[in-house]
């Protein structure tokens, strides 16, 4: 008895119902992206700006940014950013086939949660991160002291129309990348983001399970799962954050600013503003990555519950 009520059983792929898996994952992804938007913008500006030049930090960011540019400037370049939803069904496909493969060869949670993490966010990343050059420099549009490399005409700024503003500004900054890189400019920053996400999603499914377990075995035997798992998911977010967080800098330095070296802007980083430099954005990282994890985990848990085989419905505990 003792032992089932330390044991959350994961739903695996072969267990859900892959439509009903599809037609909410967009929904809940989707609901997600929208909550947390502001804090990856403010993010984005704290981890490009050199030493406190503009913001003295997330809340001061919030605040400066509001005030200057109104709510809208908190969800620039999010009509871009959607076409991320490819990227996140990819993502959350890719982590569920290769926990399956590897479990052919075993059957630690810790090693299949690790290969498929890491193997969902390549694949992730290789769609996302076009998406993510042309938001980053729509994000950076609008404040004072310009950061970015590319600039959208005032004419474009001044436009009457919501849309026209929106695709405007994207048609434009789309133009430029073109204009300066090529195509190659739309992939800048690709190895930063792989060496970003890949170990932060490999990660953060080992820490997430980890600690759910181990809340299991302090939590009252009637204590909810999802309750525990809800718990667990902004831990291993606030943990992979942390580790991650130096090579994040780096990654927004190398997509807004245009240089084309990791290693260089690393050394660069260091040398200017020191070991404190790496930590720039983390406060910002974890506050959006708190409630990013508590959607995501209640989220995607609810997701594979909802979409379970009728038949395994009545077998796995909320």
């Amino acid at each position: 008895m003792e032992e089932k009520k330390r044991n959350i059983r994961i739903i695996e792929w072969e267990d859900l119902d892959k439509k009903k898996f599809y037609s909410l994952g967009v929904f809940m992804t989707m609901t997600t992206r929208a909550t947390v938007y502001p804090f990856t913008l403010i993010r984005t500006r704290l981890q490009v700006q050199k030493g406190k030049s503009l913001y003295t930090g997330t809340f001061d960011a919030f605040y400066k940014i509001l005030k200057a540019e109104g709510p809208r400037g908190l969800y620039r370049g999010f009509m871009v950013n959607t076409f991320t939803l490819i990227s996140g069904q990819a993502y959350i496909t890719t982590y569920e086939l290769v926990r399956k493969y590897v479990s052919q060869y075993s059957s630690n949670n810790t090693v299949k949660s690790l290969w498929a993490g890491g193997a969902a966010s390549l694949v992730a990343q290789t769609i996302t991160v076009p998406i993510d050059m042309v938001s980053q420099q729509l994000m950076m549009q609008g404040q004072v002291g310009h950061l970015s490399r590319f600039k959208v005409k005032p004419k474009i700024m001044m436009a009457t129309s919501k849309s026209k503003v929106t695709f405007g500004q994207t048609r434009d900054i789309v133009v430029q990348i073109c204009a300066a890189d090529g195509f190659r400019g739309f992939y800048r920053g690709y190895v930063a983001s792989l060496l970003t996400y890949i170990p932060n999603s490999a990660v953060w499914w080992p820490f997430y399970h980890f600690y759910a377990e181990n809340l299991s075995k302090l939590a009252p035997s009637d204590c909810p799962h999802l309750l525990l798992q809800a718990i667990a998911g902004p831990m291993a977010a606030a943990t992979a954050s942390t580790i991650t967080n130096p090579m994040d800098v780096v990654r927004a330095r190398v997509q807004v600013e245009g240089r084309s070296s990791v290693i260089a802007t690393f050394k660069q980083l260091l040398a200017e503003e020191g070991p404190w430099g790496m930590t720039k954005g983390l406060s910002a990282r974890i506050i959006s990555s708190t409630p990013t994890a508590v959607v995501i985990v209640v989220g995607y848990e609810t997701l594979k519950r909802l979409s379970l085989r009728p038949e395994l419905v009545n077998s796995r505990h909320w």
